[in-house]
């Protein structure tokens, strides 16, 4: 199903469900422009941003990080307070937001050097960023995770998409999330001022899953702190998945659909889509965002059958 083919499915009618597809729809509309302009408001040069594709894995990155630059326990609580989304960091005037449930009504304390704040963002690189962390994913995991919890959230029924396949397209081409494309997205980073300049710190999440100690310690670093690999390691120790799940388990914060699949906090699984993904899904994929996986380091699009290299032709180029 192509993008052009959505349609509103309009068998849910609840109040929670109707304020949650209005708010869902305006910010896919004209009034994305203002809206991410006003949640920009009240920034300052000393903020630095982490900045990630939805379902990158970047509340794992923030739990550590709280711990390691505050000393607190982190949860999905504090979490929005001291690192808060971009909006809920603080900004004037900004009743209606809040009674939308758009952000926070509260101010984000400085917690970096120099008298910064931490804040998350989802959204294209900005020129009112001035220092940030990239985490980037693999596409093909990111549409993965972003499925499943679209259909746990039922988020799915406000289109006519009933499946993987009618999903991944709308997903590809930016559709689906107010962000846009995968590729896009990741190219606005990676391509931008901060690059050049040296204020943009772009970490893999497949690395920081198989390195974490080093690589909080280049984090910290990148934020003008001393590492405390002491600190690290506890921070680590303290939010590993299942102990992410425990602390999901007691939020009241965290928005969940039913069941394994309606969890926030999944496995986090690196290279799972070789054995999920078809041929034709990842050439889909590949036409789209080829060009960027491979820029990442990322391997093609082929499933585990393709990398196979068949025994006999193996022997003949070895021969």
């Amino acid at each position: 199903m192509t993008s052009r083919n959505l349609r509103a499915n309009n068998t849910n009618h609840t109040l929670p469900y109707s304020i949650r597809r209005a708010r869902y729809r305006a910010m896919r509309t004209r009034l994305r422009a203002p809206l991410a302009w006003l949640l920009h408001r009240r920034l300052t040069s000393a903020d630095v941003f982490i900045g990630s594709y939805p379902r990158s894995g970047s509340h794992w990155l923030k739990f550590q990080l709280l711990e390691i630059l505050t000393g607190r326990p982190a949860s999905f609580e504090n979490i929005k307070q001291l690192i808060p989304k971009v909006g809920d960091h603080g900004i004037p005037s900004a009743t209606a937001l809040e009674v939308l449930g758009l952000i926070l009504p509260a101010e984000a304390p400085p917690i970096v050097p120099g008298g910064g704040r931490l804040i998350h963002t989802h959204e294209r690189y900005r020129p009112e960023y001035k220092k940030a962390i990239y985490l980037v994913r693999d596409l093909r995991d990111v549409a993965l995770s972003e499925y499943a919890q679209q259909k746990a959230l039922d988020t799915l029924s406000y289109y006519d998409l009933t499946d993987f396949d009618s999903f991944l397209e709308p997903f590809l081409d930016g559709k689906i999330d107010r962000y846009g494309p995968w590729h896009d997205h990741v190219a606005g980073w990676l391509e931008s001022s901060l690059a050049k300049d040296g204020n943009l710190l772009v970490i893999r999440f497949e690395d920081l899953r198989q390195n974490t100690e080093n690589l909080l310690v280049s984090v910290v670093e990148f934020l003008g702190m001393g590492a405390d690999r002491d600190a690290i390691r506890q921070a680590i120790a303290n939010n590993t998945v299942d102990r992410m799940r425990a602390k999901e388990d007691v939020s009241k914060v965290v928005v969940r659909g039913p069941g394994e699949e309606g969890r926030f906090v999944r496995r986090g699984s690196v290279g799972g889509w070789r054995e999920r993904l078809n041929p034709m899904q990842l050439e889909r994929i590949g036409r789209y965002a080829g060009g960027m996986l491979a820029r990442l380091g990322y391997p093609p699009c082929k499933s585990a059958a393709q990398e196979t290299i068949p025994r006999g032709k193996a022997r003949a180029s070895a021969g």
